[in-house]
């Protein structure tokens, strides 16, 4: 360990995190684990059967058993086999390139005794899809003769690249051309965005299947040309259920739910995909009623179809109705679980969350990173998150930086250090999302020199920073006062980094200026700031500065200012208020009451939770809504103020009254 690492370890100390009860319920690592089974076969099973004489019968084994039992027992055919030709050959090269094996299929290819043009137009394909283009050139290159398919099969392959231009030369060149050609090259057009020339394509083309025609109507509704497409679509002479099903999508992702539904309507035949198309576009808009009655209707419900509803109703807050819908399911999926689960978590309902995590588990259903990430998300309570922490240890899930960056998070928004650096001592990939997360943990709570130790460290292992880190980082030099060297840093941003400084850095730099006494420098700063980045950000930091410093007449510019920037938001009311009070200025006060009360702005009020024993309490300023409030104010004018007043604490008013509506 680094000697920086050492200084960051030795003020926390570690501990053993416990265990929730909920979760140490689950009885056995089943519920987590895949079960193994070994099948033995006796050696009389396993011995090969005789083969046939001829090698017409052997090449028809071949392929029959290539897509009856799989790739593996074709290759133990092949390799068997007395005799093979050229078919033979075939045969197993497609079977290769039909799973995806172009190594396996380009090494029996090398080995032919002759090529014919279907095996060379077959590798032209296959290196094709792999995206590898010179191979598929120098096949195609190297062919004595050559069939509309082999040029067919490169010109896909340019197509498929986004390689335009080659593709059209190709094109261009071949000497016949069928309707997959044509087809192909207007896919190519269509895909690429240029659908004037797509559709000039499909005007002069000789034959056009429905392929072409749906691929034009998908390229304008891709394009966002949703009118142009249903122009095509209403010429297309026999569209079929997946064009029908396209024109549909396209209505419903530009918003128009109402010609969704007309042409829906229309379909003179629907499958399962249109049903779950109208009834997850609809839920997708928030149209939650139709949605419901589409559902309703369904003939044959999917699994998309049910995932869509309760997915419609979680987005809507009514959590009874979409465990009713769960409950009834026939057949749950992951998506299903995560649906539910984040449900309960964004909706507060957070031990709800939990119990149908334990639910999922003992249903033998393996939670994701997303299950886990949906219910800490919305959790703020450290517990929670160390369980969910060992849990994913469990599912193997630490290794993955995204989940380790989120927890790190959440640990410090918690305030459990300890936790979040022994998180990020665990994550075996740092990205610079990792190393962010744990600068801002320390800065956020008042660790500035750990923060920057931390920056140190992660420029030594060659880590670019972004401007979140630099936020983290100047945030920390503020806290600690170290001016000279935010100043660097904040220097070091555009010149070593190539970051353009964004208003939230200029402000950081505005509250360490300020805070250090330097108002002068600061006030010259902003105003040699670009206008576009002098916001309320920037303005709220020099005015805190101003307020700070007691420069009165100073703070009210500043304060004007902001307000006149945005007037909608409290804060520059509310600090200009203070400072105004803090004068003695009533009148001003009343003014700025008055402008908000006409404005309509709302103060937000202030915000504080504690957890005691596994539950949260939430205080807003003046609350009494809690059920021991009478308790909690007694103790307070009681106790705590006393003592407070007797430790030299100052309560701070601006008014009599706060500033209300």
């Amino acid at each position: 360990m680094s000697r920086c690492s050492a200084v960051i370890l030795r003020p926390l100390l570690l501990r053993r995190n416990p265990s929730l009860e909920l979760l140490r319920s689950i009885s056995s690592p089943p519920a987590l684990n895949a079960t193994h089974r070994l099948i033995t076969i006796s050696s009389a099973a396993a011995s090969p059967s005789p083969l046939p004489s001829d090698i017409r019968s052997c090449n028809e084994m071949l392929s029959s058993i290539g897509r009856a039992r799989g790739i593996d027992e074709a290759r133990a055919l092949f390799d068997r086999m007395p005799q093979r030709d050229l078919v033979t050959y075939a045969s197993m090269i497609s079977l290769y390139l039909k799973d995806g094996l172009l190594q396996q299929a380009e090494a029996l290819f090398r080995r032919l005794p002759r090529r014919t043009v279907v095996i060379e137009s077959a590798m032209i394909d296959g290196y094709a899809k792999a995206g590898r283009l010179e191979e598929a050139q120098k096949v195609f290159d190297a062919m004595e003769e050559r069939n509309v398919v082999s040029w067919t099969s490169l010109l896909s392959g340019y197509c498929r690249l986004g390689r335009i231009d080659e593709a059209r030369w190709i094109f261009d060149q071949m000497p016949t051309r069928n309707v997959v050609s044509w087809t192909t090259m207007l896919l190519g057009y269509a895909r690429s965005g240029l659908l004037e020339v797509a559709r000039e394509l499909f005007e002069q083309m000789p034959e056009r299947n429905v392929v072409a025609w749906t691929a034009m109507i998908k390229g304008y509704i891709e394009n966002g040309y949703i009118d142009y497409a249903r122009e095509l679509f209403d010429r297309m002479p026999e569209p079929n259920v997946y064009t029908w099903n396209i024109m549909i999508s396209g209505y419903l992702d530009s918003d128009r739910a109402e010609d969704a539904m007309h042409l829906f309507q229309l379909m003179p035949y629907k499958n399962t995909v249109s049903w779950t198309t109208m009834v997850s576009g609809m839920a997708r808009k928030g149209l939650t009623v139709q949605a419901w009655e589409l559902f309703e209707q369904m003939p044959i419900k999917d699994i998309a179809a049910w995932n869509a509803m309760i997915t419609a109703y979680v987005n809507k807050g009514f959590m009874n109705e979409a465990r009713m819908l769960f409950d009834s399911m026939p057949k749950r999926n992951i998506v299903t679980w995560n649906a539910m689960t984040d449900g309960y978590a964004k909706n507060g309902f957070k031990d709800e969350a939990m119990r149908l995590l334990i639910c999922m588990l003992r249903s033998l259903v393996k939670p994701n990173e997303a299950t886990l990430t949906g219910i800490l998300a919305n959790s703020d309570s450290n517990i929670v998150v160390r369980e969910i922490h060992g849990l994913a240890n469990r599912l193997g899930f630490n290794s993955n930086t995204s989940f380790m960056n989120a927890l790190i998070n959440l640990y410090s928004r918690t305030g459990d250090l300890n936790s979040a650096w022994l998180t990020f001592h665990e994550v075996e990939i740092k990205d610079v999302i990792s190393w962010t997360a744990m600068i801002l943990a320390y800065s956020n709570h008042g660790h500035s020199d750990y923060a920057l130790e931390l920056f140190a460290l992660m420029l030594r292992h060659e880590v670019m920073p972004d401007g979140i880190t630099y936020l983290g980082v100047l945030s920390a030099c503020s806290h600690a006062g170290l001016v000279e060297k935010g100043k660097k840093i904040f220097g070091s941003m555009e010149r070593i980094y190539d970051l353009e400084p964004t208003a939230e850095h200029y402000s950081c730099l505005v509250d360490l200026l300020g805070r250090a006494g330097q108002l002068e420098e600061a006030k010259a700063m902003v105003m040699k700031m670009p206008a576009s980045k002098r916001d309320e950000v920037v303005l709220g930091a020099l005015l805190g500065a101003c307020k700070l410093h007691d420069q009165v007449e100073e703070a009210c510019n500043v304060g004007e200012e902001l307000i006149e920037l945005d007037p909608s938001s409290s804060g520059g009311y509310v600090l200009l208020a203070n400072i105004h009070a803090s004068q003695g200025q009533w009148t001003d006060v009343a003014r700025l009451r008055k402008m908000m009360k006409e404005r309509k702005v709302k103060k937000v009020p202030g915000i504080s939770h504690i957890e005691v024993n596994t539950k949260d309490h939430v205080f807003f300023a003046g609350d009494r809504s809690h059920p021991e409030a009478k308790q909690i104010y007694a103790m307070l004018k009681e106790e705590l103020l006393p003592h407070m007043k007797d430790m030299g604490y100052s309560q701070l008013t601006c008014y009599d009254k706060p500033i209300t509506n």
